[in-house]
């Protein structure tokens, strides 16, 4: 027992870093694959009501891909009304911003006596043009992994691919086992996805509106920004505040107006971030901090930015895996912080 338990052990070890490494490589299909995923279960309760009003599933799957394509068009047109707002803007942000990188240059060069005598030589040691065949690239990527992703979209409602059978003849091999376990895995990210769509919302709402009350550039586009990065768990409040605080102190004067509005600012996150959220989501939800961290790092460094913003969903998935199974129910209190 004791020789195949140490052989079960070293399989693991090797195999885990293999899964993590094909997933690294083949992230291409992954992405799409698991983003599409949570994308259907969002849409299956509409789906199986439309069923029981006898909706033809044929119906119901175009329903909601028009459905899927009126929110992506209304985030279109935000993205389009913020454009606007900075390039129709006759704010002198910019020349604001020249002269206190000019009074930040001056400073340094007394404090630490060095001299630099072409400023925009300086500037292109930091700023490069960026060949346009990268950008080219990444618009073709980012292309194919909607496409990708609205294909495995298609294929998860029209249960093409069923979500409980996947998870019934590779992981729990029992079906009542494997249904209970997809109903809880169903509810909590539906759970999750909805409160962090609806805290994301407020969080972005709330930044945009003091930028307007403080008189900040942009309120439009930074409510969008804090919008869209909230969903990257922890790390989304901390680069809000960072970068809305560095160009507010561009643009306001380093007095109390510019305090005040940082602390607006973090304010909004903290309430919205720290303290709703958690409410919302539930005491059963909870992940610990230190596992939210690790899996941010994790599936950042696999899948980059589609990982951050995965990374929470995907540990909540494999917890709910763990807790199946008597002898890795302990990993999953740990991940939730249970004792």
């Amino acid at each position: 027992m004791d020789q195949r338990r140490t052989t079960n052990i070293l399989l693991l070890v090797i195999v885990i870093p293999l899964v993590f490494y094909l997933l690294k490589i083949l992230s291409f299909i992954f992405i799409p694959l698991i983003f599409s995923m949570f994308i259907a279960l969002l849409f299956l309760p509409l789906m199986r009501w439309l069923g029981k009003k006898r909706v033809p599933k044929p119906l119901s799957i175009v329903i909601v891909v028009l459905l899927i394509i009126g929110g992506l068009k209304i985030g279109a047109e935000l993205i389009q009304i913020s454009s606007r707002e900075i390039l129709n803007s006759e704010t002198d942000f910019f020349v604001k911003a020249e002269e206190k990188f000019d009074n930040l240059l001056v400073t340094a060069q007394e404090t630490f006596g060095f001299q630099i005598e072409n400023k925009r030589e300086f500037m292109k040691e930091f700023i490069h043009k960026e060949d346009i065949s990268v950008t080219i690239e990444f618009v073709r990527k980012f292309v194919t992994m909607i496409l990708m992703t609205a294909f495995f979209v298609v294929l998860w409602l029209a249960e093409s691919i069923n979500i409980q059978k996947v998870i019934n003849s590779t992981i729990l091999k029992q079906k009542h086992t494997s249904v209970k376990a997809f109903i809880k895995i169903e509810k909590d990210l539906i759970t999750f996805i909805k409160v962090k769509f609806l805290v994301s919302l407020a969080t972005g709402i709330g930044t945009g509106l003091a930028c307007l009350f403080f008189d900040v550039s942009f309120p439009i586009f930074w409510g969008l920004f804090a919008f869209i990065i909230n969903f990257v768990q922890m790390v989304g409040s901390i680069i809000t505040v960072v970068l809305l605080s560095a160009f507010a102190f561009i643009e306001l004067d380093p007095t109390s107006t510019l305090f005040f509005f940082i602390v607006s600012i973090t304010g909004v996150q903290v309430l919205f971030g720290s303290i709703l959220e958690p409410i919302f989501m539930g005491k059963s939800f909870s992940l610990n901090v230190i596992t939210v961290l690790v899996m941010l790092m994790l599936w950042g460094y696999i899948w980059g930015v589609p990982g951050l913003i995965m990374s929470i969903p995907i540990t909540v998935f494999l917890k709910i895996m763990l807790e199946q199974f008597p002898n890795t129910k302990v990993v999953a209190n740990l991940l939730s912080g249970k004792h």
